[in-house]
């Protein structure tokens, strides 16, 4: 069998193509290609190789060549995509080719455009789900004290010896200088630190 195959001449429309794409735990997709050719498929894009599951150039180079009337068929969604908004978003080209989608272990996919509309639902779900939790997350997590953004390049007692030197007649240059730090690095702490407890 060939690496990135495609099996039988790509002609008309009206296709069965076949994608299969191996796993970490699946490392060859010969039995997805058996099980699809079974089903009619006579075009295969295969995605072989220890990154298969990583990278995709097949589904790409597929994406790119189907065309009207085309089916594509797959032995399980999760070959195809890696997630729901990654399956929306290649069923929904798929839609806007005129082509349909299939699944073998999925009859319920197969050419039904609420489908999509389920899906669409899906990922707006969930993404309503992580913003959610990502704010309570936050918030609990301020309550405990915890300080979001970058920690800042000096300490109290560095803003405190700044300010001294400033006080004695150094310049904001010279103070950061002997810092270590950048002129406007002491220049936010000492606008974010206004009376250090020196």
């Amino acid at each position: 069998m060939q690496n990135t195959a495609t099996i039988g001449a790509v002609q008309a429309a009206g296709r069965f193509i076949g994608y299969a794409r191996a796993s970490l735990e699946e490392r060859e997709a010969q039995a997805q290609v058996l099980a699809l050719h079974a089903e009619g498929c006579a075009v295969f894009y295969v995605e072989q190789g220890q990154n298969a599951w990583r990278n995709r150039p097949e589904l790409a180079r597929l994406l790119g060549a189907i065309q009207p009337g085309d089916t594509l068929m797959v032995t399980r969604l999760d070959r195809l995509a890696r997630s729901t908004r990654d399956l929306l978003e290649i069923a929904e080209h798929i839609h806007a080719t005129g082509a349909q989608l299939a699944s073998l272990a999925e009859p319920w996919v197969s050419g039904n455009a609420a489908v999509l509309a389920v899906f669409a639902g899906i990922v707006a779900f969930e993404r309503s789900l992580i913003v959610e939790r990502t704010s309570l997350g936050r918030e609990a997590a301020k309550a405990r004290g915890v300080q979001f953004g970058a920690k800042p390049c000096l300490a109290e007692e560095q803003i405190c010896l700044a300010n001294q030197m400033i006080e004695q007649g150094s310049s904001v240059s010279e103070a950061a200088s002997k810092l270590g730090v950048h002129r406007s690095t002491l220049y936010r702490a000492l606008g974010r630190v206004k009376q250090p407890a020196c």
